[in-house]
């Protein structure tokens, strides 16, 4: 029997809890097409790996490993980067090429975001505009839940949201509680969410109190609310309630906040120099107001023990759903989840355009704030409390540690000659 088309697999981007069970579903259904596959590598940090030729042997690797990738976190298994190939870098773009046709690659599969999505579609561009036999496919993935279009057509939610919803939902659950009880020495606490600009994160610390009976306050930056006002909403929460609970998004107006970039030119607010949630209690204490501040960080995004198994369910299904697609309908799609109408949750699995999904920026619908931006709907409510799932992930433990993947360092033969990205080069 002739050799199937060889794989490579590759992650960008920021991680999430369930990012590696997309990575093993797409590994399970290249598998099972044995005629038209044939050896399926990971890039190694992701683009960059494939750059550099550092091609992680996925079939030399105990089936035990690949099994563990459903409950193994963020990117540590094989990696990822946050380099964008950018329009200009004919180099980089070259070298892949070069590599893909060195080891036979007839198959690419990048998870990521919205700027790994554009990245997937400039390959497969690129390689029918050389004539390369080669399918492009998009497996998407973002805590941010910012791929796709407002109106939640070419996708409704994208693995990794879920589960940050769920960690926020129990971070609420549990601050309120402490809030709670030391709340005359302790009445105000704030707690700064990722997402960056866009809401959809803070907007999750409502699912632990969908019948709103605790003193929660959400501020995003889509509400336009400044310090001023959300100080008279804490004055008055205090009036009422004696405490408040604020939840603040990372990328909330609040004045200089010395912001550091990305390669994708993303704000990495979690690098600046102060932090939203900092300011916010400064402000507080300047104007009377007792309170401290809380900022969580990459274990929003790394943290297994609070991953929704709905996310994990979902993630797994769009990897295999890829490659379906990828095998049986061909090159420039993405794999996508979409919502079936109703009040039962059901989802079908489909796939867009890269095209139409490369670069795209979804944010918070303003119909899901309330009039006074301080919260959101009871409509938010219902779309997002699906996600996070009602059970706890059961993680293998070994000796009282949980036990994650761990690929052995099997690289592919290097074919071609040493390169450095063009991005890395001093001039």
């Amino acid at each position: 029997m002739a050799k199937g088309r060889n794989v490579i697999i590759a992650q960008s981007g920021g991680p999430t809890p369930v990012i590696n069970n997309s990575l093993r579903g797409v590994i399970h259904t290249c598998k099972s097409y044995k005629d038209k596959i044939g050896d399926i590598y990971a890039g190694h940090h992701g683009i960059e790996g494939v750059l550099k030729e550092e091609l992680l042997d996925l079939g030399h690797q105990p089936e035990d490993e690949i099994e563990l990738l459903r409950t193994t976190p963020t990117a540590g298994s094989i990696g990822t980067c946050r380099y964008k190939l950018k329009k200009d870098q004919v180099e980089d773009f070259d070298r892949v090429i070069e590599v893909f046709k060195a080891h036979d690659i007839g198959y690419f599969f990048y998870i990521g975001g919205n700027d790994s999505m554009d990245t997937a579609n400039k390959i497969s561009r690129l390689a029918m505009e050389k004539g390369l036999d080669l399918v492009a496919a998009g497996v998407p993935k973002t805590i941010d839940n910012d791929v796709g279009d407002q109106e939640f057509q070419l996708i409704d939610h994208t693995p990794g949201y879920g589960s940050v919803a769920r960690y926020w939902t129990s971070m609420v659950q549990n601050a309120n509680e402490e809030n709670a009880g030391s709340y005359p020495a302790d009445p105000v606490l704030v707690m700064q969410a990722m997402g960056r600009k866009i809401g959809f994160i803070p907007a999750a610390a409502r699912l632990a109190d969908p019948k709103r009976e605790m003193p929660l306050q959400i501020y995003m930056a889509e509400a336009g609310i400044g310090l001023e006002t959300l100080g008279e909403n804490v004055r008055y929460s205090l009036k009422e309630s004696k405490r408040a609970l604020l939840v603040v998004g990372e990328g909330m107006e609040v004045g200089e906040i010395g912001k550091t970039r990305d390669s994708f030119g993303h704000t990495q607010f979690s690098s600046s120099q102060t932090t939203v949630a900092q300011i916010v209690v400064n402000y507080l204490n300047s104007i009377g107001i007792k309170a401290r501040g809380q900022v969580p960080g990459t274990d929003q995004r790394g943290s297994i023990n609070f991953a929704s198994v709905v996310d994990l369910e979902e993630a797994y299904r769009l990897g295999q759903k890829a490659a379906l697609i990828a095998v049986e309908e061909g090159n420039g799609y993405m794999a996508t989840i979409k919502r079936k109408p109703g009040i039962i949750y059901e989802v079908y699995y489909d796939k867009v355009a890269l095209d139409l999904v490369a670069n795209s920026e979804r944010t918070f619908p303003r119909k899901w704030l309330t009039g006074d931006g301080t919260d959101v709907t009871d409509d938010f409510v219902s779309y997002a409390k699906p996600l996070i799932g009602e059970d706890l992930v059961s993680i293998p433990m070994v000796g009282g540690r949980m036990r994650f993947t761990r690929f052995k360092p099997v690289f592919a033969e290097k074919k071609c000659r040493g390169y450095i990205p063009q991005a890395y080069r001093k001039e």
